[in-house]
């Protein structure tokens, strides 16, 4: 099994674990490889260190990759905590989220909780209308059972 570390045009990094080198190389010539922040699939291997075990000698502290700070690290995992509350707390309505919100907000259905889909002019419309809604991107991987 090999681990690689990895980063998105957008320098989102994240690791992926392959079978082999031609494994990855095949997944990412496919557009298989994709982040699990925004869906990018422009992914590069980033330099990493080899994993030594050398018997009982204390491990050496994990070295920071130079293009990923721990600010950038920190908001990616504060995003997707944040990500993974809407998704836990609310109900998923699918393309019928402008449409449900407007019934919520004149009263016609019981207050809740919603996610789904809406278009960039359903969504201005809605604010125009004084239904505070807030476009969150959701990456792929969080929308069906994460393995």
């Amino acid at each position: 099994m090999k681990v690689l570390n990895l980063q998105c045009s957008q320098r989102h990094a994240f690791e992926g674990w392959f079978g082999s080198e031609d494994d990855f190389q095949g997944q990412l010539e496919r557009g298989l490889v994709e982040c699990p922040m925004c869906g990018d699939t422009g992914i590069t291997k980033m330099l990493s260190a080899p994993r030594l075990n050398l018997g009982a000698q204390p491990e050496a502290p994990a070295r920071q990759d130079v293009a990923t700070t721990n600010t950038e690290v920190e908001v990616q995992k504060a995003w997707l905590k944040m990500v993974r509350h809407v998704m836990a707390n609310t109900e998923d309505v699918g393309e019928r989220f402008a449409e449900e919100a407007r019934r919520i907000h004149h009263g016609e259905s019981e207050e809740r909780g919603i996610r789904g889909q809406a278009t960039r002019e359903e969504t201005q419309a809605l604010l125009e209308e004084g239904i505070g809604v807030l476009p969150l991107p959701v990456p792929k991987a969080m929308k069906g059972p994460v393995q």
